[in-house]
C-alpha cells in the first residue's frame, strides 16, 4: 500500500547535463513539497524511467547525445504521453515554436526564475493528472463495453444515433419489448444514466 501511494505522488524529473543545475532544481522542487529525481542525459533517464510514475519532466533543450527537443518530439510522435517543461540558456523563437507544437507546457530561458518554473511545473503536473484520470476512465469504459453481447452493442449504436425503441425494433426486426430488455441491460452494463450520458461514455471509446 505504501509503495503504491509513493508511485502516485507526483515526481518532477529533471534532465540536465549540468550537475549544479540538477542539484539546484531538485532542491527547489523538494523545498515546496514535490518529489524530484535527476538525470544527466536522455539515455540515463530512459534506462531508469517508470512510465507509470505520475508527474512531469523538466528537460534541458541542449543535451549531449539526443537533444531535449529531439527527445520531446520523439515522445510526441509515439504513444507515450509525458508533460514536459523545456529549459535552455539559448531559446530562440523557431525553437520555442517547435517545442510548443510538440506539446511542451512551457519553454523557459536559463537562468530560470523560480516562480516561473514552479508555475509551469504545477501546470504540467495538473495536465499529467488529468490525462491519467482520462486514461483510467477510458480503460474502465472499454472493459464495460467488452461485456456487452453483440445484440447489446447493436442497440447501443442505434441508441447513440438517436433512434427510438420502435425504430430500433423495426431496423433489427425484433419485438419492441425485446429491444427494451436489451437496452436496459446495455445501459446497466455501461453504467449510463441517460442517453446523453451514454453518448459521453461512447466518446471515450
Amino acid at each position: 500500500m505504501i509503495d503504491d501511494r509513493k508511485n502516485k505522488r507526483p515526481t518532477v524529473i529533471v534532465i540536465d547535463d549540468d550537475r549544479s543545475v540538477r542539484d539546484a532544481l531538485k532542491g527547489l522542487f523538494e523545498s515546496v513539497g514535490l518529489s524530484a529525481e535527476t538525470h544527466g542525459s536522455v539515455r540515463e533517464f530512459i534506462a531508469a524511467d517508470d512510465p507509470e510514475k505520475a508527474g512531469c519532466i523538466v528537460l534541458d533543450i541542449r543535451l549531449p547525445g539526443q537533444s531535449g527537443l529531439e527527445f520531446q518530439e520523439e515522445l510526441a510522435r509515439s504513444s507515450i504521453r509525458r508533460s514536459i517543461v523545456l529549459i535552455s540558456a539559448h531559446v530562440d523563437v523557431p525553437m520555442a515554436v517547435r517545442a510548443m507544437k510538440a506539446g511542451a507546457i512551457d519553454v523557459l530561458s536559463k537562468p530560470v526564475r523560480e516562480q516561473d518554473l514552479l508555475e509551469a511545473v504545477n501546470r504540467a503536473i495538473a495536465e499529467d493528472a488529468a490525462r491519467r484520470e482520462e486514461s483510467t476512465a477510458r480503460a474502465a469504459t472499454t472493459s464495460r463495453y467488452q461485456t456487452l453481447t453483440p445484440r447489446e452493442r447493436q442497440i447501443m449504436t442505434l441508441v447513440i444515433a438517436g433512434k427510438l425503441n420502435k425504430q430500433i425494433a423495426a431496423e433489427l426486426q425484433l419485438a419492441e419489448p425485446t429491444v427494451k430488455l436489451h437496452r436496459g441491460h446495455m445501459m446497466q452494463k455501461m453504467k449510463a444514466t441517460s442517453v446523453a450520458h451514454l453518448v459521453r461514455i461512447a466518446d471515450r471509446l
